[in-house]
């Protein structure tokens, strides 16, 4: 199988976008845009700047859609529609420069969490709408697990895998990482051909520290070779810097063949 490393970095959407040709420096392959900050794509100024910068390298591209303050399982009507509406926009302008969209799920707020069946049932019905809109832009949406906080939904394979059964334009993305945060690594890895796309990052197992691959405790060795057997397409360093994606790509080289 041939797995593809992608570099990302959620603690740069605030910075400016000088940053992102060292990616492909690094040796990286492409860039995964999380849509927020500087980056989103809904923001005509953003988005130009963006494929500007795309166009003086040879990144390829996939895209994370909006997550901040955002909830596809909330009671409250107009931040669901809202919630929705941001996802699809971002699908949308995501079109012309990918396939694959990650999306996270929703999560009990405490008025859901007196009605969990209810809530489960809206992220159920947003991910059909959403994937309406994938399917007409020729994109996957990719649910992505999440970490080890008790009111987000799919945390588990078994929910992340239930979730998403079944619905078109709908795939899963499956981050590691996180998944070593609620110690489901081995689960995970036991299911990692049913994903779509691949979050790898590292951390001690109590939060989510997007340490380099080999500053934490998830044996990469292991995990690397399960995943090069079973997947095949982009796994995306997710780090806190391109200096410490470096040292995530030369674990990547040794681990996943």
């Amino acid at each position: 199988m041939t797995i593809v490393p992608f570099f990302s970095s959620s603690a740069k959407v605030w910075d400016d976008i000088a940053w992102v040709p060292a990616i492909e420096e690094a040796g990286y392959t492409g860039w995964e845009i999380v849509s927020d900050g500087n980056y989103r794509l809904d923001d005509p100024a953003c988005r130009a700047r963006v494929e500007e910068t795309l166009a003086s390298t040879s990144l390829k591209v996939t895209v994370h859609a909006p997550y901040g303050d955002l909830n596809l399982a909330t009671l409250n009507d107009p931040i669901y529609r809202e919630s929705i509406r941001q996802i699809c926009t971002c699908i949308e302008h995501a079109s012309r420069l990918t396939d694959r969209v990650t999306i996270h799920p929703g999560y009990l707020s405490p008025v859901g969490k007196l009605m969990p069946q209810k809530v489960w049932n809206l992220q159920k019905d947003a991910l059909r709408e959403i994937g309406r809109c994938a399917v007409e832009h020729n994109v996957t949406a990719c649910l992505e697990n999440m970490i080890e906080i008790k009111e987000f939904l799919c945390r588990f394979p078994e929910e992340l895998i239930g979730m998403t059964e079944g619905i078109e334009g709908i795939g899963m993305t499956f981050d590691f990482g996180h998944a070593n945060t609620v110690g489901k690594v081995e689960d995970f890895l036991q299911h990692v051909g049913k994903a779509r796309h691949v979050h790898i990052h590292d951390n001690n197992g109590l939060s989510d520290e997007h340490l380099a691959l080999g500053a934490g405790t998830i044996n990469w060795e292991r995990a690397g070779k399960i995943i090069a057997s079973s997947y095949q397409g982009i796994a995306v360093v997710e780090g806190r810097s391109v200096e410490e994606g470096k040292k995530s790509l030369a674990v990547f080289g040794k681990c996943f063949v």
